[in-house]
């Protein structure tokens, strides 16, 4: 579990293929002494494990079901990645409950100033606009931000300077794929009442 709040803008040194997908492995500012080999580590919101460390770096096994439904198999020496470890129960959560686990790949669409501020508008897959709401919560690349507009597939967020700053969407440009996951809240909501709607007498 993590909260969305990014903690470092890692590097990728490499992703080398494997027959069960790739290995990839990022350089990092993170205190790599305090990470141990099985840890969990959201990359751009998908969460992986730690396979193997050295000072300032480490190694994770990528599936190939991960390459395919995320943007990680697009990822090159240089490109830039969010880094997040998972969630302890002395860390302030605060983003939102966040999985790992995206749930589709969604484009830019407009990037839009506003002040000192950006607003991002995304399109996303039909299907999954089922689970954005208004006002509500949304992971973009393992970002925990604030859905501001919604309108058929689109949705719109405002990115302050520090999230700019801080993140990968700060180097994102129009036309670019991102990671979504939506608020598992709304998921588990809509699977409770299709239970209780099949189970209801007749």
């Amino acid at each position: 579990m993590f909260t969305g709040i990014v903690e470092d803008l890692g590097t990728v040194e490499s992703l080398k293929p494997t027959d069960q997908g790739g290995v990839l492995t990022v350089h990092t500012s993170l205190p790599t002494a305090e990470i141990s080999i099985g840890d969990s580590i959201t990359v751009d919101g998908t969460c992986l494990t730690v396979v193997s460390k050295s000072a300032g770096r480490f190694a994770m096994d990528v599936s190939a079901e991960t390459l395919r439904c995320s943007t990680l198999g697009e990822l090159k020496p240089g490109s830039r990645v969010n880094l997040e470890r998972c969630l302890t129960l002395d860390k302030l959560l605060g983003g939102h409950l966040v999985s790992g686990h995206v749930d589709g790949v969604g484009r830019i669409v407009s990037i839009r100033p506003e002040g000192d501020a950006k607003l991002f508008t995304f399109e996303v897959a039909p299907a999954q606009t089922r689970y954005l709401v208004e006002k509500g919560s949304v992971a973009i690349d393992g970002i925990s931000l604030t859905i501001f507009s919604l309108h058929d597939s689109n949705f719109s967020v405002e990115l302050i300077p520090h999230t700019l700053r801080t993140t990968t969407l700060g180097f994102k440009n129009v036309g670019d794929a991102v990671n979504i996951e939506n608020d598992m809240l709304v998921k588990y909501v809509e699977k409770i009442l299709a239970v209780k709607a099949t189970s209801a007498p007749a």
